[in-house]
């Protein structure tokens, strides 16, 4: 099932203003407004909250928003520099999260997130982390999750409780929201008002005729759009600089041997683009528009730049089994949204150089598998603090020029989180001679320690006086354990003195 998001951007003009006039912004508390021209009328197009607060609203007259408010800001709007940036934006969703997405102005986005959530950790966890992004920069934003673009429009703007709208939930999310939140036409909702309806439940399931011969045929095709009755292309915005190539077929295809192939013959096609710039792909994006004005995409990610044309084709044809054809696909596209310099050839290297495992096809093809954020290296960070000693990396970045010391040994297996262990030692520095862990007790046979690590002091000051005491223990199966002590076992100020496990050997 399809799913799209809907990102609403509420205060987009302000917001926007404030970030290009920098320091010489206005402070947050004070009223300001945008104004515009509306025929011979001079009105306010935007206003931020404390304006709004006041009592200023979008189509009030310029002059009684300066009489109401004393001391407003008055800017002029820039509807067109608003609709530019909204493109970027759309640029930059496409390049991070799908390669399906549409500016929606003059306040929004819409992104088709279908088969594209997991890589993000799922849908929620998208859309906390593009509206966590755009806060870091002082935008405003709320997201919706729905199986069609006209339920999630209207729920992030009018409901503001719901994040997710499950493929069987359109109709409940959408029966208590006013008639605007249809996208229709502003003298619509008024003459409906008119007839009694007053929400979208109100005729969401009347007879279609008799509104369609008083309403005209406006209301049905936004009711049929919202509940997925008939389809709502997005058309996706495009860099003008991004290499792209496009096939369209004089008859629809849908034989998977017949997508695969064409799919080969675009890459060749980018390929030889790619050479003439000297460039190699580090992603791909591409779409098959079918008949049916819906689009399938598919995502690629690369390690690194390529332009191998069997390598490319393979990683897009290991995905064809996500495109579904429907009725037939009629243009394809393929397109290098992410590309980089590449100034060497496949096999060549140094001469008397020893040639160097090259892993990087293994990486793209687990990485497209299973999700680019879950595919790591664990690199050695300056801490002794043994869960802040390592940090993820890349499969295939470049070496830190750090490594761990050999002093002490460290377990295979380090837990996120110590846990808390019941046992019994002779304090301040003999091993425990038995603990208890998940309900089960072990019997230590033999221990080595205590290694002591001392906090962090320039951290906080809580780990001024903080102590561990690290023993590697081995119980009576054979099973080596990472324990260590809260504290330095006789003073109360280095920590609770109390037990956990860190981590397992092997």
């Amino acid at each position: 099932m399809r799913r799209v998001v809907s990102l609403f951007l509420p205060n987009w003009p302000v917001e926007r203003l404030r970030r290009l006039l920098g320091a010489d912004a206005p402070p947050p508390d004070r009223a300001l407004v945008l104004t515009g021209r509306l025929g011979r009328r001079r009105v306010v197009t935007a206003c931020n909250s404390t304006a709004a607060a006041c009592g200023a609203r979008v189509g009030m007259a310029a002059t009684q928003a300066q009489a109401l408010i004393p001391d407003l800001d008055v800017k002029d709007a820039d509807p067109v520099g608003d609709a530019d940036a909204l493109d970027r934006l759309a640029l930059w969703a496409m390049h991070r999260y799908a390669p399906v997405c549409q500016a929606d102005p003059p306040d929004g986005l819409a992104i088709d997130i279908t088969g594209a959530a997991h890589l993000k950790g799922g849908e929620a966890a998208l859309l906390r982390d593009l509206t966590a992004r755009l806060q870091r920069v002082g935008v405003t934003g709320r997201g919706v999750v729905a199986p069609t673009y006209g339920a999630a429009h209207a729920a992030a703007r009018f409901r503001t409780e719901v994040q997710i709208i499950g493929d069987d939930g359109v109709d409940a999310a959408l029966a208590p929201l006013p008639l605007e939140a249809l996208r229709l036409p502003a003298d619509l909702p008024a003459g409906l008002r008119r007839m009694g309806f007053e929400r979208i439940g109100d005729i969401a399931h009347r007879p279609r005729a008799p509104l369609q011969l008083r309403f005209g045929a406006e209301l049905g095709r936004r009711l049929d759009q919202a509940y997925g009755r008939s389809t709502e292309p997005l058309i996706p915005v495009e860099a003008p600089e991004t290499p792209r190539v496009e096939r369209v077929f004089a008859e629809p295809i849908g034989a998977p041997e017949t997508i695969a192939r064409y799919a080969g013959v675009l890459v060749e096609t980018l390929c030889g683009l790619l050479e003439t710039r000297g460039l190699g792909a580090r992603r791909l994006d591409w779409l098959c528009y079918r008949v049916d004005n819906r689009i399938e995409d598919v995502r690629v990610g690369l390690a690194q730049p390529v332009r191998d044309i069997r390598r490319l084709t393979r990683l897009l044809t290991d995905k064809i089994e996500t495109i579904e054809p429907g009725f037939g696909i009629e243009r394809m596209t393929l397109a290098a949204s992410a590309a980089e310099p590449l100034n060497w050839r496949p096999g060549a290297a140094r001469l008397g150089a020893k040639a160097e495992p090259d892993v990087s096809l293994l990486v793209d093809t687990l990485a497209n598998r299973i999700g680019a954020d879950r595919l790591y290296r664990l690199a050695p960070v300056e801490s002794d603090v043994p869960e802040r000693s390592i940090r993820k990396v890349a499969p295939l970045a470049a070496p830190t020029g750090l490594a761990w010391t050999p002093d002490w040994p460290r377990p295979a297996r380090l837990f996120r989180r110590p846990e808390p262990i019941e046992t019994m030692a002779l304090l301040p520095d003999n091993p425990p001679t038995h603990f208890t862990w998940r309900g089960v007790r072990r019997r230590i046979r033999r221990a080595d320690g205590p290694e002591r690590i001392f906090g962090e002091w320039g951290r906080r000051d809580a780990e001024l006086w903080a102590v561990r005491d690290y023993f590697q223990v081995e119980d009576d199966a054979g099973e080596r354990f990472w324990l260590f002590r809260a504290g330095d076992g006789e003073d109360a100020s280095t920590g609770s003195q109390a037990w956990f496990i860190h981590g397992r050997f092997g």
